[in-house]
């Protein structure tokens, strides 16, 4: 086996020794799939992903209306929680990224009734009974995608950080143990999907210490923002293969509002991630 393979942080794919932050040949390998797929399943993929930057754009701008209405009516209702979470309990902040996705799939060619969001998106587990994904395509008895689509908004970045990657690699670690176990699907490898939303504001751009009582850290993690961390963690599940693609977006309050956002990584852009996806779909989503 080539040690590249789960060397996060040594070597990157193309086996350069910048690692983590040289995403080119990701990038090269990920695209010529797509073409080699999508030439074979006879799809458009530049009428599929038409104006995407304008439908993500409407997507953050849905995520940060969504959070306003929430908390305006616990306002109202007298029943407000502290802090920001006032708006996370709510749920639904990330609907505008489903439903864009539910868009691209249909576009792509899958049946609507095989998609599944908000209802019957359990999925056996192996460390557990079941674990509910924000988006599944089912067809035929084969699990196609599932998907996972997060957000964190400050202030309190450190605790949720951590809540956000444990739950994360958790995730995946239970989906793929469960299917080496039969659990589901006999021939199709599923795609699992990470998507991830970062409030951009001046606590989550500036450097983090970290604590190191006995043992030094991964160079790349010393004075690492939390942006930089969660954009080391979402290369890193693709790199160590416990998601087939993940996307990582910022975008503040006040640009988001107005659909503004930015994507610090190039090999984390939404647009690839579309790729990838609409990948699996020309292989395995259609008959």
């Amino acid at each position: 086996m080539d040690p590249r393979a789960s060397a996060a942080g040594r070597f990157c794919i193309c086996g350069c020794t910048v690692g983590l932050d040289c995403g080119s040949r990701m990038i090269e390998i990920m695209l010529s799939f797509d073409r080699c797929a999508l030439q074979g399943g006879g799809l458009l993929v530049d009428k599929i992903l038409a104006r995407l930057n304008e439908r993500v754009s409407r997507a953050i701008r849905t995520f940060w209306l969504t959070r306003a209405r929430q908390t305006d009516r616990q306002k109202a209702s007298g029943r407000m929680d502290r802090g920001a979470r006032a708006a996370v309990t709510g749920g639904a902040q990330m609907d505008g990224f489903i439903n864009l996705i539910t868009e691209l799939l249909i576009d792509g060619g899958i049946d609507a009734r095989h998609i599944f969001r908000k209802r019957c998106v359990e999925l056996p587990g192996f460390f557990r009974p079941t674990k509910e994904w924000d988006l599944l395509v089912v067809r035929d008895g084969e699990l196609i995608i599932a998907m996972e689509a997060k957000s964190q908004v400050g202030p309190s970045f450190g605790n949720n950080f951590n809540n956000r990657t444990e739950e994360a690699m958790g995730s995946a670690l239970d989906l793929w143990t469960a299917f080496r176990e039969g659990a589901f699907n006999r021939t199709i490898k599923p795609w699992l999907g990470y998507l991830f939303l970062l409030e951009d504001c001046r606590r989550s751009r500036i450097p983090v210490g970290v604590r190191e009582p006995h043992f030094q850290v991964f160079p790349e993690f010393k004075d690492a923002s939390y942006a930089r961390r969660y954009e080391l963690f979402c290369r890193k599940l693709v790199r160590e293969r416990h998601y087939s693609a993940a996307a990582f977006l910022m975008a503040s309050e006040s640009g988001g509002l107005k659909g503004r956002y930015e994507e610090p990584a190039e090999d984390l852009s939404f647009a690839l991630f579309a790729r990838s996806l609409i990948g699996q779909i020309a292989a395995f989503g259609k008959r």
